[in-house]
C-alpha cells in the first residue's frame, strides 16, 4: 500500500505538537483558576490520610496533573508541612484525579474542536476580567487537545494497514511486560501520563493496538509519572525522598497486581463496552479510572504496612519539624485574650525561627549554587506568606475582645512584627533570584566581592537570629545589640559599596556582577533594618511598660 510519509508526518507531529500544547494550556489555565487553593486544600485537609486522599483527588481534578500534586507533595513533607502518612493518601488521591481528562478526551468531541478553540480565543483576548480570560485559557486548551488528537487520528490511519503494526500489537499482546516498559518510558520523556492516555485512546480508537496490548501501557504510564516527583526529591529530606519512593512503590505494585489480572481486566472492560455502548476512548478512559480507583482503595487500608516497606527501602533518620501554626485557638480569644495574645507571640516567634531557616537557605544557594537550597527557600517564604495571614487575623480577632490599653499596644506591635518577618522572606526570594540571574548569565564575582558577601550574610542572618531571640525572651539589651547590629549593617553597605566601585573603575569586576553585587547587599541591608523594627518595638513596649508602671505603681 502506498502511504503519503510527509503528510504523515506533519499530521503526527503538527497534532503531537498541538497536543501537548493544548494540555499545557488547559493545565495552566486550570490552575489560575484554582488560584491559591491548591495549597489551601493541602495545608487544610491532610490531617490524616483519608482527608488527605480526598484532598488529593480534589486538587488534583482541579489542576489534571498527578505529578504536579506528587511534587508539591514531595515538597510539603521536605518542608516539614506534611508526615509521610499524610502525604500516602494525598498520593493515592492524586492517581485517581488524574483520570478525569482521559473522561474528558473520551467524549469525542473532535468535530468540535476548532469551535471550542474559537470560543477559547475570543474570551482569552477580547475580554478583560482576568477570571474570564483564565476559563478561556482553559476553553482554547480542551479545543486544542481535541485537535491535536484528531490530526494524530488521521496520521495514525494509514499506519494502521502497515504488517509492521500489527505484528507490534502482537508482540505487545504476548508479552504485557514490553507495554509496561513502552509506556514507562514515554511518560518519562514527554512527562505526562495525561498525554500518553490520550494518544493511547486514539490508538486503540483507530484499532492499531488491541487492548489486552492497550492495558499494560497505561499501566506504565502511571510508573513513569512517578519520576518528576523522583527527581524533586533528590537531595532533600529522609521523609521527602520516602514520599517519592512510595508514589513508585504504590504504582509498581499496582501494576503488578493488575498483569496478574490482564486477561479478566481486559473482559470486564470488553462487557462495560458492550453492555454500556463505550466507544474506544471512552473504554480506555475507563479502564484507567478503574485501574486507579481500585489500586488506590486497595492499598488505602495498607499505608502503616506501606511505611514499614518504605522505610526498609530506604534506612535512615529523618527530624520532623513540622512547620505548622499550632497554638492559635480561637476559643482562648474569649475565654482569655491575655492568653491567647501570648500564644499569637509563641506562634510569631516559631515563624521568626522559620524565616532565619529561609535565609540561612538563600546563603547556602548563594555559596553552593544547588537548586535543593532555592526550593526550600523558596517553600519557606511561601509558608512565612501563610503565617503572615493567619496570625495577623488571629491579632485583629483579639482586638476585637477587652484588652488592657498596655496590652493593645503590644498587640499592634506583634502585628508590626509579623509584617516584619514577611517582608524578610519576600526580601530573601529577591536575593535567590538574584543568584538565579548570576548563574543564568555565567556572572563571575571576584574574590573580594564575594568574601564581602559572606561577610553580609553571616552578620544579617546573626541580627536576625538575635532579634528573634530577643522576641522570644522580651529582652530589651539583647534588642539594643541588634539595633548595634543593625547599625553596622548600614556602615559595612555603605564600605562595600565603595570596594565595588574601586573594582569596578580598576575593570577587575564586570557591570554585570556589579548589578548583582549592590542588590543583593542592598536586600540583606533592608532585612537588617526589619531586624531593628523588631528589636525597637521590644523596646518601645518595655520603655511604654516602665512608665505605666512609674505613673500607677502597684
Amino acid at each position: 500500500m502506498e502511504i503519503e510519509v510527509q503528510r504523515v508526518i506533519l499530521e503526527l507531529l503538527g497534532g503531537l505538537g498541538i497536543f501537548f500544547y493544548g494540555l499545557s494550556t488547559m493545565r495552566m489555565g486550570l490552575q489560575k483558576c484554582a488560584g491559591n487553593k491548591i495549597k489551601d486544600i493541602l495545608d487544610r485537609y491532610t490531617k490524616n490520610p483519608f482527608t488527605g486522599f480526598l484532598a488529593g483527588i480534589l486538587v488534583t481534578a482541579m489542576i489534571q496533573s498527578s505529578t504536579a500534586t506528587s511534587v508539591i507533595t514531595v515538597g510539603l513533607v521536605s518542608a516539614g508541612f506534611m508526615t509521610l502518612r499524610q502525604a500516602i493518601g494525598v498520593i493515592l488521591g492524586a492517581n485517581i484525579g488524574t483520570t478525569v481528562t482521559a473522561f474528558v478526551i473520551g467524549i469525542n468531541i473532535e468535530e468540535y474542536a476548532l469551535l471550542i478553540i474559537a470560543v477559547g480565543s475570543f474570551l482569552l483576548f477580547f475580554i478583560k476580567k482576568k477570571t474570564v480570560q483564565n476559563v478561556g485559557q482553559v476553553v482554547f486548551g480542551i479545543g486544542a487537545l481535541f485537535y491535536g488528537l484528531d490530526l494524530i487520528t488521521l496520521g495514525m490511519e494509514p499506519l494502521s494497514m502497515l504488517d509492521t503494526f500489527h505484528n507490534l500489537t502482537l508482540q505487545l499482546s504476548s508479552i504485557p511486560l514490553l507495554g509496561v516498559l513502552l509506556g514507562t518510558i514515554t511518560t518519562i520523556l514527554i512527562h505526562s501520563s495525561s498525554a500518553t492516555i490520550g494518544i493511547l485512546q486514539g490508538l486503540y480508537a483507530d484499532h492499531i493496538i488491541s487492548l489486552e496490548a492497550a492495558l499494560p501501557i497505561l499501566y506504565g504510564d502511571n510508573i513513569g509519572t512517578t519520576v518528576t516527583a523522583v527527581i524533586a526529591a533528590i537531595g532533600t529530606s529522609t521523609a521527602a525522598k520516602r514520599t517519592a519512593g512510595i508514589h513508585v512503590l504504590i504504582n509498581i505494585l499496582g501494576t503488578i497486581f493488575f498483569l496478574i489480572l490482564l486477561q479478566p481486566f481486559a473482559a470486564l472492560i470488553l462487557w462495560l463496552t458492550s453492555v454500556i455502548h463505550l466507544s474506544p476512548e471512552m473504554a480506555i478512559a475507563f479502564a484507567h479510572g478503574f485501574y486507579n480507583l481500585s489500586s488506590s482503595l486497595l492499598f488505602l487500608p495498607f499505608i502503616n504496612v506501606l511505611i514499614l516497606l518504605i522505610k526498609k527501602l530506604i534506612p535512615g533518620d529523618d527530624v520532623l519539624i513540622e512547620y505548622r501554626e499550632k497554638r492559635l485557638d480561637p476559643h482562648l480569644i474569649v475565654k482569655s485574650p491575655s492568653i491567647a495574645l501570648g500564644q499569637a507571640k509563641e506562634e510569631i516567634i516559631f515563624m521568626g525561627k522559620f524565616a532565619i531557616k529561609g535565609l540561612e537557605e538563600s546563603y547556602h544557594f548563594f555559596q553552593k549554587k544547588q537548586v535543593k537550597h532555592a526550593n526550600s527557600a523558596r517553600q519557606i517564604e511561601d509558608f512565612l506568606n501563610n503565617f503572615d495571614l493567619k496570625i495577623t487575623n488571629y491579632l485583629v480577632d483579639i482586638e476585637s475582645s477587652s484588652l488592657s490599653e498596655h496590652e493593645l499596644k503590644g498587640q499592634h506591635n506583634l502585628i508590626n512584627t509579623v509584617r516584619d518577618i514577611e517582608e524578610i522572606g519576600d526580601l530573601f526570594e529577591n536575593i535567590l533570584e538574584h543568584i538565579d540571574y548570576q548563574i543564568a548569565m555565567k556572572v563571575n564575582l571576584t574574590n573580594h566581592a564575594l568574601e564581602d558577601l559572606d561577610e553580609m550574610f553571616e552578620l544579617t542572618v546573626d541580627t536576625v537570629k538575635t532579634a528573634i531571640t530577643a522576641l522570644d525572651q522580651n529582652n530589651k539589651d539583647i534588642a539594643k545589640k541588634v539595633m548595634e547590629k543593625g547599625s553596622l549593617i548600614n556602615k559595612m553597605v555603605e564600605e562595600f559599596r565603595s570596594h565595588h566601585v574601586i573594582r569596578l573603575q580598576s575593570g577587575e569586576c564586570s557591570h554585570q556582577a556589579g548589578i548583582v553585587f549592590i542588590d543583593i547587599i542592598s536586600n540583606l541591608k533592608r532585612i537588617g533594618n526589619h531586624a531593628a523594627n523588631i528589636a525597637n518595638s521590644i523596646i518601645k513596649v518595655q520603655n511604654d511598660y516602665q512608665e505605666a508602671r512609674y505613673v500607677h505603681p502597684e
